[in-house]
C-alpha cells in the first residue's frame, strides 16, 4: 500500500486544496478543512492509502488539476 501526501507551498490557495481534497480524495468538507490546516501548518498531510496504481492516479490527478489552475501544488506517494 502507498500513502498519498499533499505538500505545502506559498502559492496554492487553501480553497483550491479544499477542492482537491473533496474532489480527488472524496473527503468531507470537515475532513478536507482539517487536512488543509495540517498541510499549511506542518508542511504536508497524508490524504489516503491506496494500491500503487490508484495512488499513482491520485497524484497525477492532483498535478493535472493544479497545472490547469496555475498552482504549484505537489503530491507524492510513499510506500507504507
Amino acid at each position: 500500500m502507498y500513502r498519498v501526501v499533499l505538500h505545502n507551498d506559498d502559492y496554492t490557495t487553501m480553497e483550491f486544496v479544499l477542492d482537491v481534497l473533496e474532489s480527488v480524495f472524496h473527503k468531507t468538507h470537515d475532513e478536507a478543512h482539517r487536512l488543509t490546516l495540517q498541510i499549511h501548518q506542518q508542511g504536508s498531510a497524508q490524504c489516503g492509502m491506496y494500491t500503487y496504481e490508484i495512488a499513482e492516479t491520485k497524484v497525477a490527478q492532483v498535478h493535472d488539476l493544479a497545472q490547469q489552475s496555475g498552482f504549484p501544488l505537489r503530491a507524492s506517494l510513499e510506500e507504507e
